[in-house]
């Protein structure tokens, strides 16, 4: 096992480095200029390039040839790619080109929000698609098969930007018993710790900020567990039919084991494998695909700070929350892959 994870760490170093060149590269190919947006589009050209200077936009993307031709061999491998990536080397992000503000200071304030709400959203789906596909599985072609099925096509199928405007107008605008967006009302006071707003709330023991908390976490936790709680469910609903095929479920009915504990003893830990699989894959995607549902609630987390900062060319910002949402990415599929030995014991990493 203790191989198996060197070397699968040792990988992650080929594939963090293809993401960033990606990243940096698709940046650069989107229309705009940073410094441009930083000071209007009727500034003056000198103005713009003595920012483009002071940003090191004015270096070469990759590899200087100009340099290489004067036989400046150090100028050759100075350029702005290298550049990040011997910042990066240091453990820094580099800073905010519009806020002027380390990137890892935004991230350790944003990130766990995001971390909060993909969390609530994804114990959410597990708690609802799991029995959902269990009973579809053990009640297949009934009632509750089809009503199981049809929700989970719904919800694989519901646009979160449109599901997340209707809880708006319901939950917010008609009943009123929601708030629009955020993370904490204005008029409630929270000691902030960890930055986990519910830990915050429980460790201070704050009753108050915990119940607002919650609040807000309803709306943006509901739309952003549909998909997940589809795709979980039909996984769960597929794997459990292919188990309750097989001849040690048949020898358990027939010793006269009830129902439930055929189900929950044997099947359902001999089908959760696929499951676990698409509950890693599912939590990653969270992570990366939060941007939507933090941009309707006004949620200040990861995916919004990506957003504001592509529309504003804020290149540091935008590379340095994607490296770190693939490094969370590749981190959970590890966390999977190592969690199948233990839920399997014919599994075993050589």
């Amino acid at each position: 096992m203790a191989r198996y994870l060197i070397r699968r760490l040792i990988s992650l170093i080929p594939t963090l480095l293809g993401v960033t060149f990606v990243i940096f590269l698709l940046m650069r190919l989107i229309p705009g200029d940073p410094a441009v947006a930083m000071l209007g589009e009727h500034a003056a050209k000198e103005n713009v390039e003595r920012i483009r200077e002071q940003l090191g936009l004015n270096r070469p993307l990759f590899l200087d040839s100009d340099a290489l031709d004067q036989g400046d061999y150090a100028g050759f491998f100075d350029s702005q790619y290298i550049r990040f990536l011997s910042r990066l080397g240091h453990g820094d992000l580099g800073k905010s080109i519009h806020r002027r503000m380390p990137i890892v200071d935004d991230l350790k304030l944003r990130f766990p929000a995001t971390v909060e709400l993909s969390m609530f959203a994804m114990l959410l789906a597990i708690i609802i698609g799991v029995p959902a596909g269990i009973v579809s599985a053990a009640r297949r072609n009934s009632v509750w098969d089809g009503i199981s099925m049809i929700g989970s096509l719904i919800g694989v199928s519901m646009p979160i930007f449109w599901l997340g405007l209707m809880e708006i107008m319901l939950f917010a605008v008609i009943l009123n018993w929601l708030p629009i967006g955020g993370r904490l009302s204005h008029d409630v006071d929270l000691t902030v710790i960890t930055n986990f707003y519910v830990i915050d709330s429980i460790i201070t023991g704050n009753t108050p900020a915990l119940l607002d908390t919650l609040k807000h976490l309803a709306m943006p936790t509901l739309a952003l567990a549909t998909i997940p709680m589809a795709i979980i469910a039909r996984m769960t609903r597929s794997s459990m039919l292919d188990v309750l095929q097989a001849d040690y479920i048949r020898t358990a009915h027939a010793k006269g084991l009830r129902e439930r504990v055929v189900l929950s003893r044997h099947a359902l830990k001999n089908a959760f494998l696929p499951v676990i699989t698409i509950i890693g894959l599912q939590t990653g995607t969270l992570l990366a695909g939060a941007i939507l549902t933090e941009t309707i609630f006004a949620w200040p987390g990861i995916g919004k700070w990506i957003y504001d900062a592509i529309l504003a060319r804020d290149y540091p910002v935008v590379q340095g929350g994607t490296l770190l949402i693939a490094l969370v990415f590749v981190f959970v599929n590890l966390l999977v892959d190592v969690s199948y030995a233990y839920l399997d014991p014919r599994i075993h990493y050589d």
